[in-house]
């Protein structure tokens, strides 16, 4: 599902946002000099799978690596991703642990 769809960042709203038919996932973020807050994720119950979960935070992630700036998931579901996929706790800034 998420193949076919772009993700795009809204600096304006300060959110990530991946469009799906007529729906939209949004990762709401704030920035800080150089670290990103994951702040809250909002998916609609039409396109919520575990699957579509993962592949839209796994998205935002690689756009984030591309920038090169820390990541700090203050979001429950976006700390619990970072808990299993130990290959983005070195996106985490010196001295936060999840």
């Amino acid at each position: 599902m998420t193949e076919t769809a772009e993700l795009i960042d809204n600096e304006f709203l300060r959110q990530f946002e991946l469009k799906v038919d007529n729906d939209m996932a949004i990762i709401e973020y704030s920035l800080q000099e150089r670290k990103i807050f994951l702040t809250k994720m909002i998916i609609p119950d039409t396109i919520r799978t575990d699957e579509f979960e993962l592949d839209f935070i796994d998205l935002v992630f690689s756009n984030i690596k591309e920038r090169n700036i820390s990541v700090v998931p203050t979001s429950p579901e976006i700390a619990k991703f970072v808990r299993r996929n130990r290959k983005y706790k070195r996106m985490l800034p010196v001295g936060i642990r999840i």
